[in-house]
């Protein structure tokens, strides 16, 4: 790939990503607003007949679980991971029962970032809102690698539904079928984000939000339609939440909660709210000061020779 090549890329993938978001505000006010109507069914009587149709479906969700199948390809550490303009670190995917495989550190002068996440934290929505840009920034630029764990820590928080797993199993299904793609997905996905102990977005409406953010590949679908990654997910959280960490060189043994950010393997503990600048320290702290945040200014022009006096 030449730098042009590489550069549109990059291009390209921003881009993707700005759109999505468009598409998930919609999305997420869509949403809303049949949440509303929700309510005023429950409180106008019509609430036990709902409530029974939730537990019809919680019933069936539940039903069907089946055992551990197969992990997403380009997941073999439980997460996505992105290097040096947005490229992703291909892999099989884990065969049913298989550990993860932590990622390699980078080298010298690149920091490793890593975040376990669950679509409806709203902790970790603030911190993707908050450090977009700045990650956005240093993996475009070659100073850090970004690698991204979807888990399923609030199945529980969304009426029956299991919305965390089903939106976890969506990103999965992305680093499949749409690996360059996964990074819009992820910030429409926080775009969209419900409120706790709603209903959230149905799988019809999940596949309408991925197909708008690029993944449109003809198997996105079914994947999502039959929750193919979901014991993926479920197992991917237990091995977070239990531990070891599928991270390579850190000292961290469990999730505890998310978002859960690691850079080179150290936790990042956060500001409340999250502050991009004080994440920006953070890293320098990490990577011993051995990379640059900053852009490097353009060289003053020297300044020309005085016309000798006549």
């Amino acid at each position: 790939m030449t730098d042009s090549d590489a550069a549109s890329s990059s291009e390209g993938a921003i881009e993707r990503r700005a759109e999505a978001r468009d598409k998930a505000r919609q999305l997420r006010a869509t949403q809303k607003r049949k949440d509303r109507r929700l309510r005023l069914l429950l409180q106008g009587g019509l609430g036990l007949a709902v409530v029974a149709v939730i537990a019809i479906v919680a019933v069936v969700i539940v039903g069907s679980v089946r055992p551990e199948g197969s992990g997403p390809r380009n997941m073999a550490s439980d997460g996505i991971r992105f290097d040096a303009g947005f490229e992703v670190s291909t892999t099989a995917g884990l065969a049913p029962g298989e550990q993860p495989t932590p990622s390699e550190p980078s080298a010298a002068g690149v920091v490793d970032v890593v975040v376990f996440t669950d679509y409806l934290c709203i902790f970790c929505a603030d911190f993707e809102a908050e450090m977009d840009d700045l990650l956005t920034t240093l993996v475009d630029s070659g100073a850090a690698t970004l690698e991204i764990h979807p888990l399923s820590t609030l199945t529980n928080r969304s009426a029956g539904t299991q919305y965390s797993l089903r939106a976890a199993n969506a990103a999965a299904c992305t680093a499949n079928f749409a690996p360059a793609s996964f990074l819009a997905v992820h910030s429409a996905l926080f775009e969209a984000q419900p409120e706790p102990d709603t209903e959230g977005l149905t799988d019809a409406e999940l596949l309408e939000l991925v197909q708008q953010a690029g993944a449109d590949s003809g198997s996105m679908e079914r994947c999502i339609e039959e929750r193919r990654f979901s014991e993926w997910v479920q197992a991917a959280t237990a091995r977070a939440q239990t531990g070891p960490l599928p991270v390579a060189s850190t000292e961290v043994e469990s999730l505890g909660g998310t978002p859960l950010v690691l850079v080179n393997g150290v936790r990042y503990a956060g500001t409340d709210p999250f502050d991009a600048a004080d994440f920006s320290q953070f890293i320098l702290q990490a990577a011993g000061d051995d990379i640059d945040l900053e852009p490097s200014p353009s060289p003053s022009p020297s300044p020309s020779a005085s016309p000798a006096a006549p």
